[in-house]
């Protein structure tokens, strides 16, 4: 594809320059550094999804009405324990 603009620029598909598209998150597992991890009590909640939307990292899926956490990639930042209005979401210990 090939788009002429004002002072006969050219640009084409092939010369724009891009960057690989990975998962949002961090791009390797997280090594253990954690301190703590959010834990999520499936009777509390109530499958209102704000963790799911605040999570910086993208590591927490919608599974039905239900949320599941991929710890592997998590920084434990506690987010989704702060923005959930249920008390659903509380950090553990990793040590």
């Amino acid at each position: 594809m090939n788009v002429e603009l004002k002072d006969n620029i050219k640009f084409t598909t092939s010369n724009i320059p891009f960057a690989p598209s990975y998962k949002p998150g961090l791009v390797t597992k997280n090594s253990g550094w954690r301190n703590e991890k959010p834990v999520c009590d499936t009777e509390k909640c109530n499958g209102c999804f704000l963790c799911y939307l605040y999570c910086p990292d993208g590591v927490i899926s919608k599974y039905g009405d239900k949320v599941e956490i991929d710890y592997d990639f998590c920084k434990g930042c506690g987010i989704c324990q702060k923005i959930c209005k249920h008390g659903a979401i509380t950090m553990e210990s990793e040590k």
